[in-house]
């Protein structure tokens, strides 16, 4: 496997998946552990696995089913992927993120990414939704940017801005949403490890010092990526499980992740749902 992505392997998948749907997707969903539920609500779905796309990764990851679906929500024309591949399975970083810029070249302008996310915040209980207003790129800094490589200005700036990462037009609508369905949402900044192992003591510590709210493995390269190409990008964590304060030991399981899902998914959709419906209108 090549280790960066080409536009030759992108317009294969774009025609792959564009031969299997009629319908021309504007908004790209992506959902995390646990998740997967929220496709359940995709009216007049049209499914095409991950292995029937070109170049397109496999995930090994329970609770991601590894299939996307086109059809409408709320009237609106969406792409959602149930479930994502990561760097620990081991893949590049432009690898993990190859979906998105397939997105970029299908015509999609939106990406709505979700994860289910560790409470760093000490206010944060499992269960909790938050909008993902800021991120750090602990990956990226350590030098795995999944922009890293040669830059095809077909995809996008050689230097993206990421000022803004997080379209704030689309957070106003999540916050609409979320007080109209009478779901209490979070706010905070969203922290990217490599994973797979979840966070020590000490690592979550210290990322409550430098300002982490929520903890995954996920959503911060894919949304570096989205903005390269000029996505705009909302992102929401479904708060899984609570990080115990310094001092209390309290084991975390990826079935616990899962079983969270369950809490969240209905909450994630009211707040989806209404992005949509405020998209249309």
């Amino acid at each position: 496997m090549n280790e960066f992505v080409t536009r030759q392997e992108v317009d294969e998948a774009v025609a792959a998946i564009r031969s299997r749907i009629r319908v021309q997707p504007k908004i790209g969903l992506v959902l995390g552990s646990g998740l997967g539920g929220l496709a359940d609500a995709i009216e007049q779905p049209e499914a095409v696995a991950y292995t029937d796309i070109p170049h397109w990764l496999p995930t090994s990851v329970e609770g991601h089913a590894g299939r996307l679906i086109v059809g409408k929500l709320e009237g609106a024309p969406v792409l959602v992927l149930q479930g994502r591949s990561h760097y620990y399975e081991g893949y590049p970083m432009s690898r993990v993120t190859f979906p998105i810029r397939v997105m970029q070249f299908l015509g999609v302008e939106i990406v709505i990414l979700t994860n289910a996310a560790g409470g760093v915040n000490t206010s944060f209980k499992a269960g909790d939704m938050m909008l993902i207003v800021d991120h750090l790129n602990l990956i990226g800094m350590a030098g795995l940017n999944p922009l890293r490589g040669p830059n095809d200005p077909a995809f996008g700036p050689r230097f993206p801005d990421m000022s803004q990462p997080y379209d704030a037009d689309l957070a106003r609508l999540a916050r609409n949403a979320a007080r109209e369905n009478h779901v209490e949402l979070r706010e905070g900044t969203y922290a990217s490890l490599a994973g797979p192992s979840f966070e020590s003591p000490a690592d979550v510590h210290f990322l409550r010092m430098i300002g982490a709210d929520a903890v995954g493995m996920s959503t911060v390269p894919e949304t570096i990526v989205a903005r390269h190409a000029g996505l705009r990008v909302l992102g929401l964590s479904g708060i899984s499980n609570a990080l115990p304060p310094k001092g209390v030991v309290v084991q975390t399981t990826h079935e616990e992740v899962l079983e969270a899902g369950r809490t969240i998914v209905p909450k994630m959709i009211a707040i989806v749902r209404g992005v949509l419906r405020a998209w249309g209108a």
